[in-house]
C-alpha cells in the first residue's frame, strides 16, 4: 500500500465509534468499494446499515486500485471529443477480453449502469477527471479518476468513506469478521460475527449483502485451481482470502468461473507492487532483456502476462519518461519510491537496464517513429498517444503477479446470489469481486472500479427493497 493511501486510512480511521444496537434492516460484510457502495445506497434509501469489515481498516483491495473507473458516454469523454463510444462497445470489449465467458446480461449491465456510477461518486465529491489513454483489450479511452492522477481507489473509499460517515443510518465496524449468514425457511435473515474482542454475537437484519472481495491473496486455494500460478507473488492485501466464498457455500450458493484468475503483467519482482496499466495507457512501452520491444502492449492483460513470461527471464522492463512523471502522481510515486533505474540518454539507460545499447536505441527509435506517424508498424499498436522521449527515462523491472479473481458467487442483475435451485437466495445480495460471471476468463482494466461501485450500487438498492 502507497504512503498515501495509509495517509487516508489513518484520516478515515479517526472518529470510528462502536454501536450497541444488534439488528439492522441492512448488513454489508466488508468495507471495500462495493461494500460501501452498497451501505451508501440502502442508507439514502432510508435503511439502518450495519458495515461489518474483518481487517482494522476499512477499504479492502479497493485501496489498492491505482489506474481508474472505467465509464462509457460520460460528460468528461464527450469534453475531451470522445462521442462514439457507448455501453454496448464497453460491453462488447469486456466480452472479448474476457474470451466470451462472461455472462453477457451482467456485462451490459455494468456497461450500461457505469456512467451512472461515475457521475454518482462526482457527486459524493471524489475528484475524477477522464483519463485520456486507453487500457489493454479497450477500443476507447474511457479509464476516469484524480485529476492530477493519484490513484483512483483511495479516492473511492474517501468520497464513500466521507458520505457514510456523515449519515447516522449507516455503522461501520472493522475488526468484525463475520463467521455465519444466518437462514431461516430458505431467506438469510442475519450473520454471526467475531467481534474486536473475539466474543460472537448475531446481527438480525432483513437483507444481506456480500462484499468480500476476492481471494487473490490465498496462494493455498490459488495453486489449488490453477498449479502453474503456483509461487506467483500478488498485488492483493493480505485480507483478500476469499472467506465470503465459504460463507456463500453455508446458505447454498453456486459459483462461476473460480479458475479465472488474472495475472497483472506489470509488478516489480519480490516486492509484489504493482506498476498501473495507465503507465502503458499513456506511452509507457515494455522492452525485454535483448533491448528489444516484444509485445503491443495494449493488448489484453492476460496475452501481455503471457508475453512477458515467455521471454528467456520471464521479465520486463516497462519505460516511462520524465514528462510523465513530472505530470502524474502515480508516476512520480513509482519513481520516488526507488522502483525505477534511469538514464539520461540511451547509453545510460541501456547499462542501468543491462540491455544492449544498440537494440534499445533501436527499439526507442521505432516507437518515436511509430508515435510521429500514428502507425506502430512493428506491433499493432491501436493509440500513441504520448512520444515518451523526454530524459531522463525511467526503467521499471517487472513481472506477472496475481491481481484478480474474476470467478465467484453468482448473480442476476439485480445482485441477488443465485442458490442451487436456480433461483434467488431471498435476502442475499452480493457485489465486486467475491461475485463471477462479469468479467469471464479476463478482466479489463478499470472494469473492476465500476464493477464494485455499480454493482454495490444495484446491491444496496435492490437489499433495501427487500428490507421493506
Amino acid at each position: 500500500m502507497n504512503k498515501l493511501s495509509l495517509a487516508v486510512i489513518c484520516a478515515l480511521g479517526l472518529g470510528m465509534t462502536a454501536v450497541s444496537a444488534e439488528e439492522a434492516d441492512v448488513v454489508v460484510v466488508g468495507s471495500g468499494g462495493a461494500g460501501l457502495s452498497a451501505a451508501v445506497t440502502a442508507a439514502q434509501a432510508g435503511k439502518n446499515v450495519i458495515v461489518l469489515e474483518k481487517m482494522p481498516i476499512i477499504g479492502g483491495n479497493t485501496l489498492r486500485a491505482e489506474g481508474g473507473m472505467n465509464a462509457a458516454g460520460t460528460l468528461q469523454q464527450l469534453e475531451h471529443g470522445i462521442t462514439n463510444d457507448s455501453a454496448q462497445i464497453m460491453s462488447l470489449d469486456a466480452q472479448k477480453s474476457g474470451h466470451y465467458l462472461n455472462n453477457p446480461e451482467l456485462t451490459l449491465t455494468l456497461a450500461e449502469n457505469a456512467k451512472d456510477a461515475e457521475q454518482w461518486l462526482l457527486s459524493l465529491g471524489a475528484p475524477f477527471c477522464h483519463r485520456m489513454g486507453r487500457g489493454g483489450g479497450q477500443t476507447r479511452a474511457r479509464g476516469h479518476g484524480p485529476c492530477d492522477g493519484a490513484p483512483v481507489g483511495a479516492a473511492v473509499v474517501k468520497a464513500l468513506y466521507s458520505t457514510a460517515s456523515k449519515l447516522p443510518s449507516v455503522q461501520i465496524r472493522p475488526s468484525s469478521k463475520v463467521t455465519q449468514l444466518i437462514e431461516k425457511d430458505g431467506k438469510v435473515v442475519g450473520v454471526k460475527v467475531e467481534g474486536k474482542d473475539k466474543k460472537e454475537y448475531t446481527i438480525d437484519a432483513k437483507a444481506v449483502v456480500l462484499a468480500t472481495g476476492g481471494f487473490g491473496a490465498n496462494a493455498k486455494l490459488i495453486s489449488s485451481l490453477r498449479p502453474e500460478y503456483k509461487g506467483f507473488a500478488t498485488t492483493n492485501q493480505p485480507g483478500a482470502l476469499g472467506e465470503g466464498l465459504e460463507l456463500a457455500k453455508g446458505v447454498g450458493s453456486t459459483f462461476v468461473d473460480l479458475r479465472e484468475i488474472q495475472a497483472h503483467p506489470t509488478v516489480i519482482p519480490v516486492k509484489g507492487i504493482l506498476i498501473s496499466e495507465s503507465m502503458r495507457a499513456r506511452g509507457g512501452y515494455l522492452i525485454n532483456q535483448e533491448g528489444k520491444r516484444f509485445v503491443n502492449e495494449l493488448l489484453p492483460r492476460d496475452v501481455v502476462a503471457a508475453a512477458v513470461l515467455a521471454q528467456p527471464t520471464g521479465k520486463a522492463w516497462l519505460l516511462i519518461d520524465d514528462k510523465l512523471v513530472k505530470s502524474n502522481k502515480l508516476a512520480a510515486g513509482y519513481v520516488a519510491q526507488k522502483l525505477a533505474v534511469s538514464g539520461n540518454n540511451v547509453s545510460e539507460l541501456a547499462k542501468a537496464m543491462g540491455v544492449p545499447e544498440a537494440n534499445l536505441k533501436a527499439a526507442m527509435a521505432q516507437y518515436d517513429e511509430a508515435y510521429k506517424t500514428k502507425k506502430d508498424t512493428a506491433f499493432d499498436r491501436p493509440e500513441m498517444i504520448a512520444a515518451n522521449n523526454v530524459w531522463p527515462m525511467y526503467a521499471f523491472q517487472v513481472t506477472p503477479a496475481i491481481h484478480h479473481t474474476m470467478g465467484g458467487v453468482r448473480i442476476n442483475k439485480n445482485a441477488e446470489v443465485i442458490g442451487v435451485t436456480a433461483k434467488p437466495i431471498p435476502g442475499l445480495f452480493a457485489a465486486g469481486e467475491v461475485t463471477g460471471g462479469v468479467h469471464g476468463g479476463n478482466r479489463v482494466g478499470g472494469n473492476a472500479v465500476a464493477d464494485i461501485v455499480t454493482f454495490g450500487r444495484i446491491a444496496g438498492a435492490n437489499a433495501a427493497k427487500a428490507a421493506n
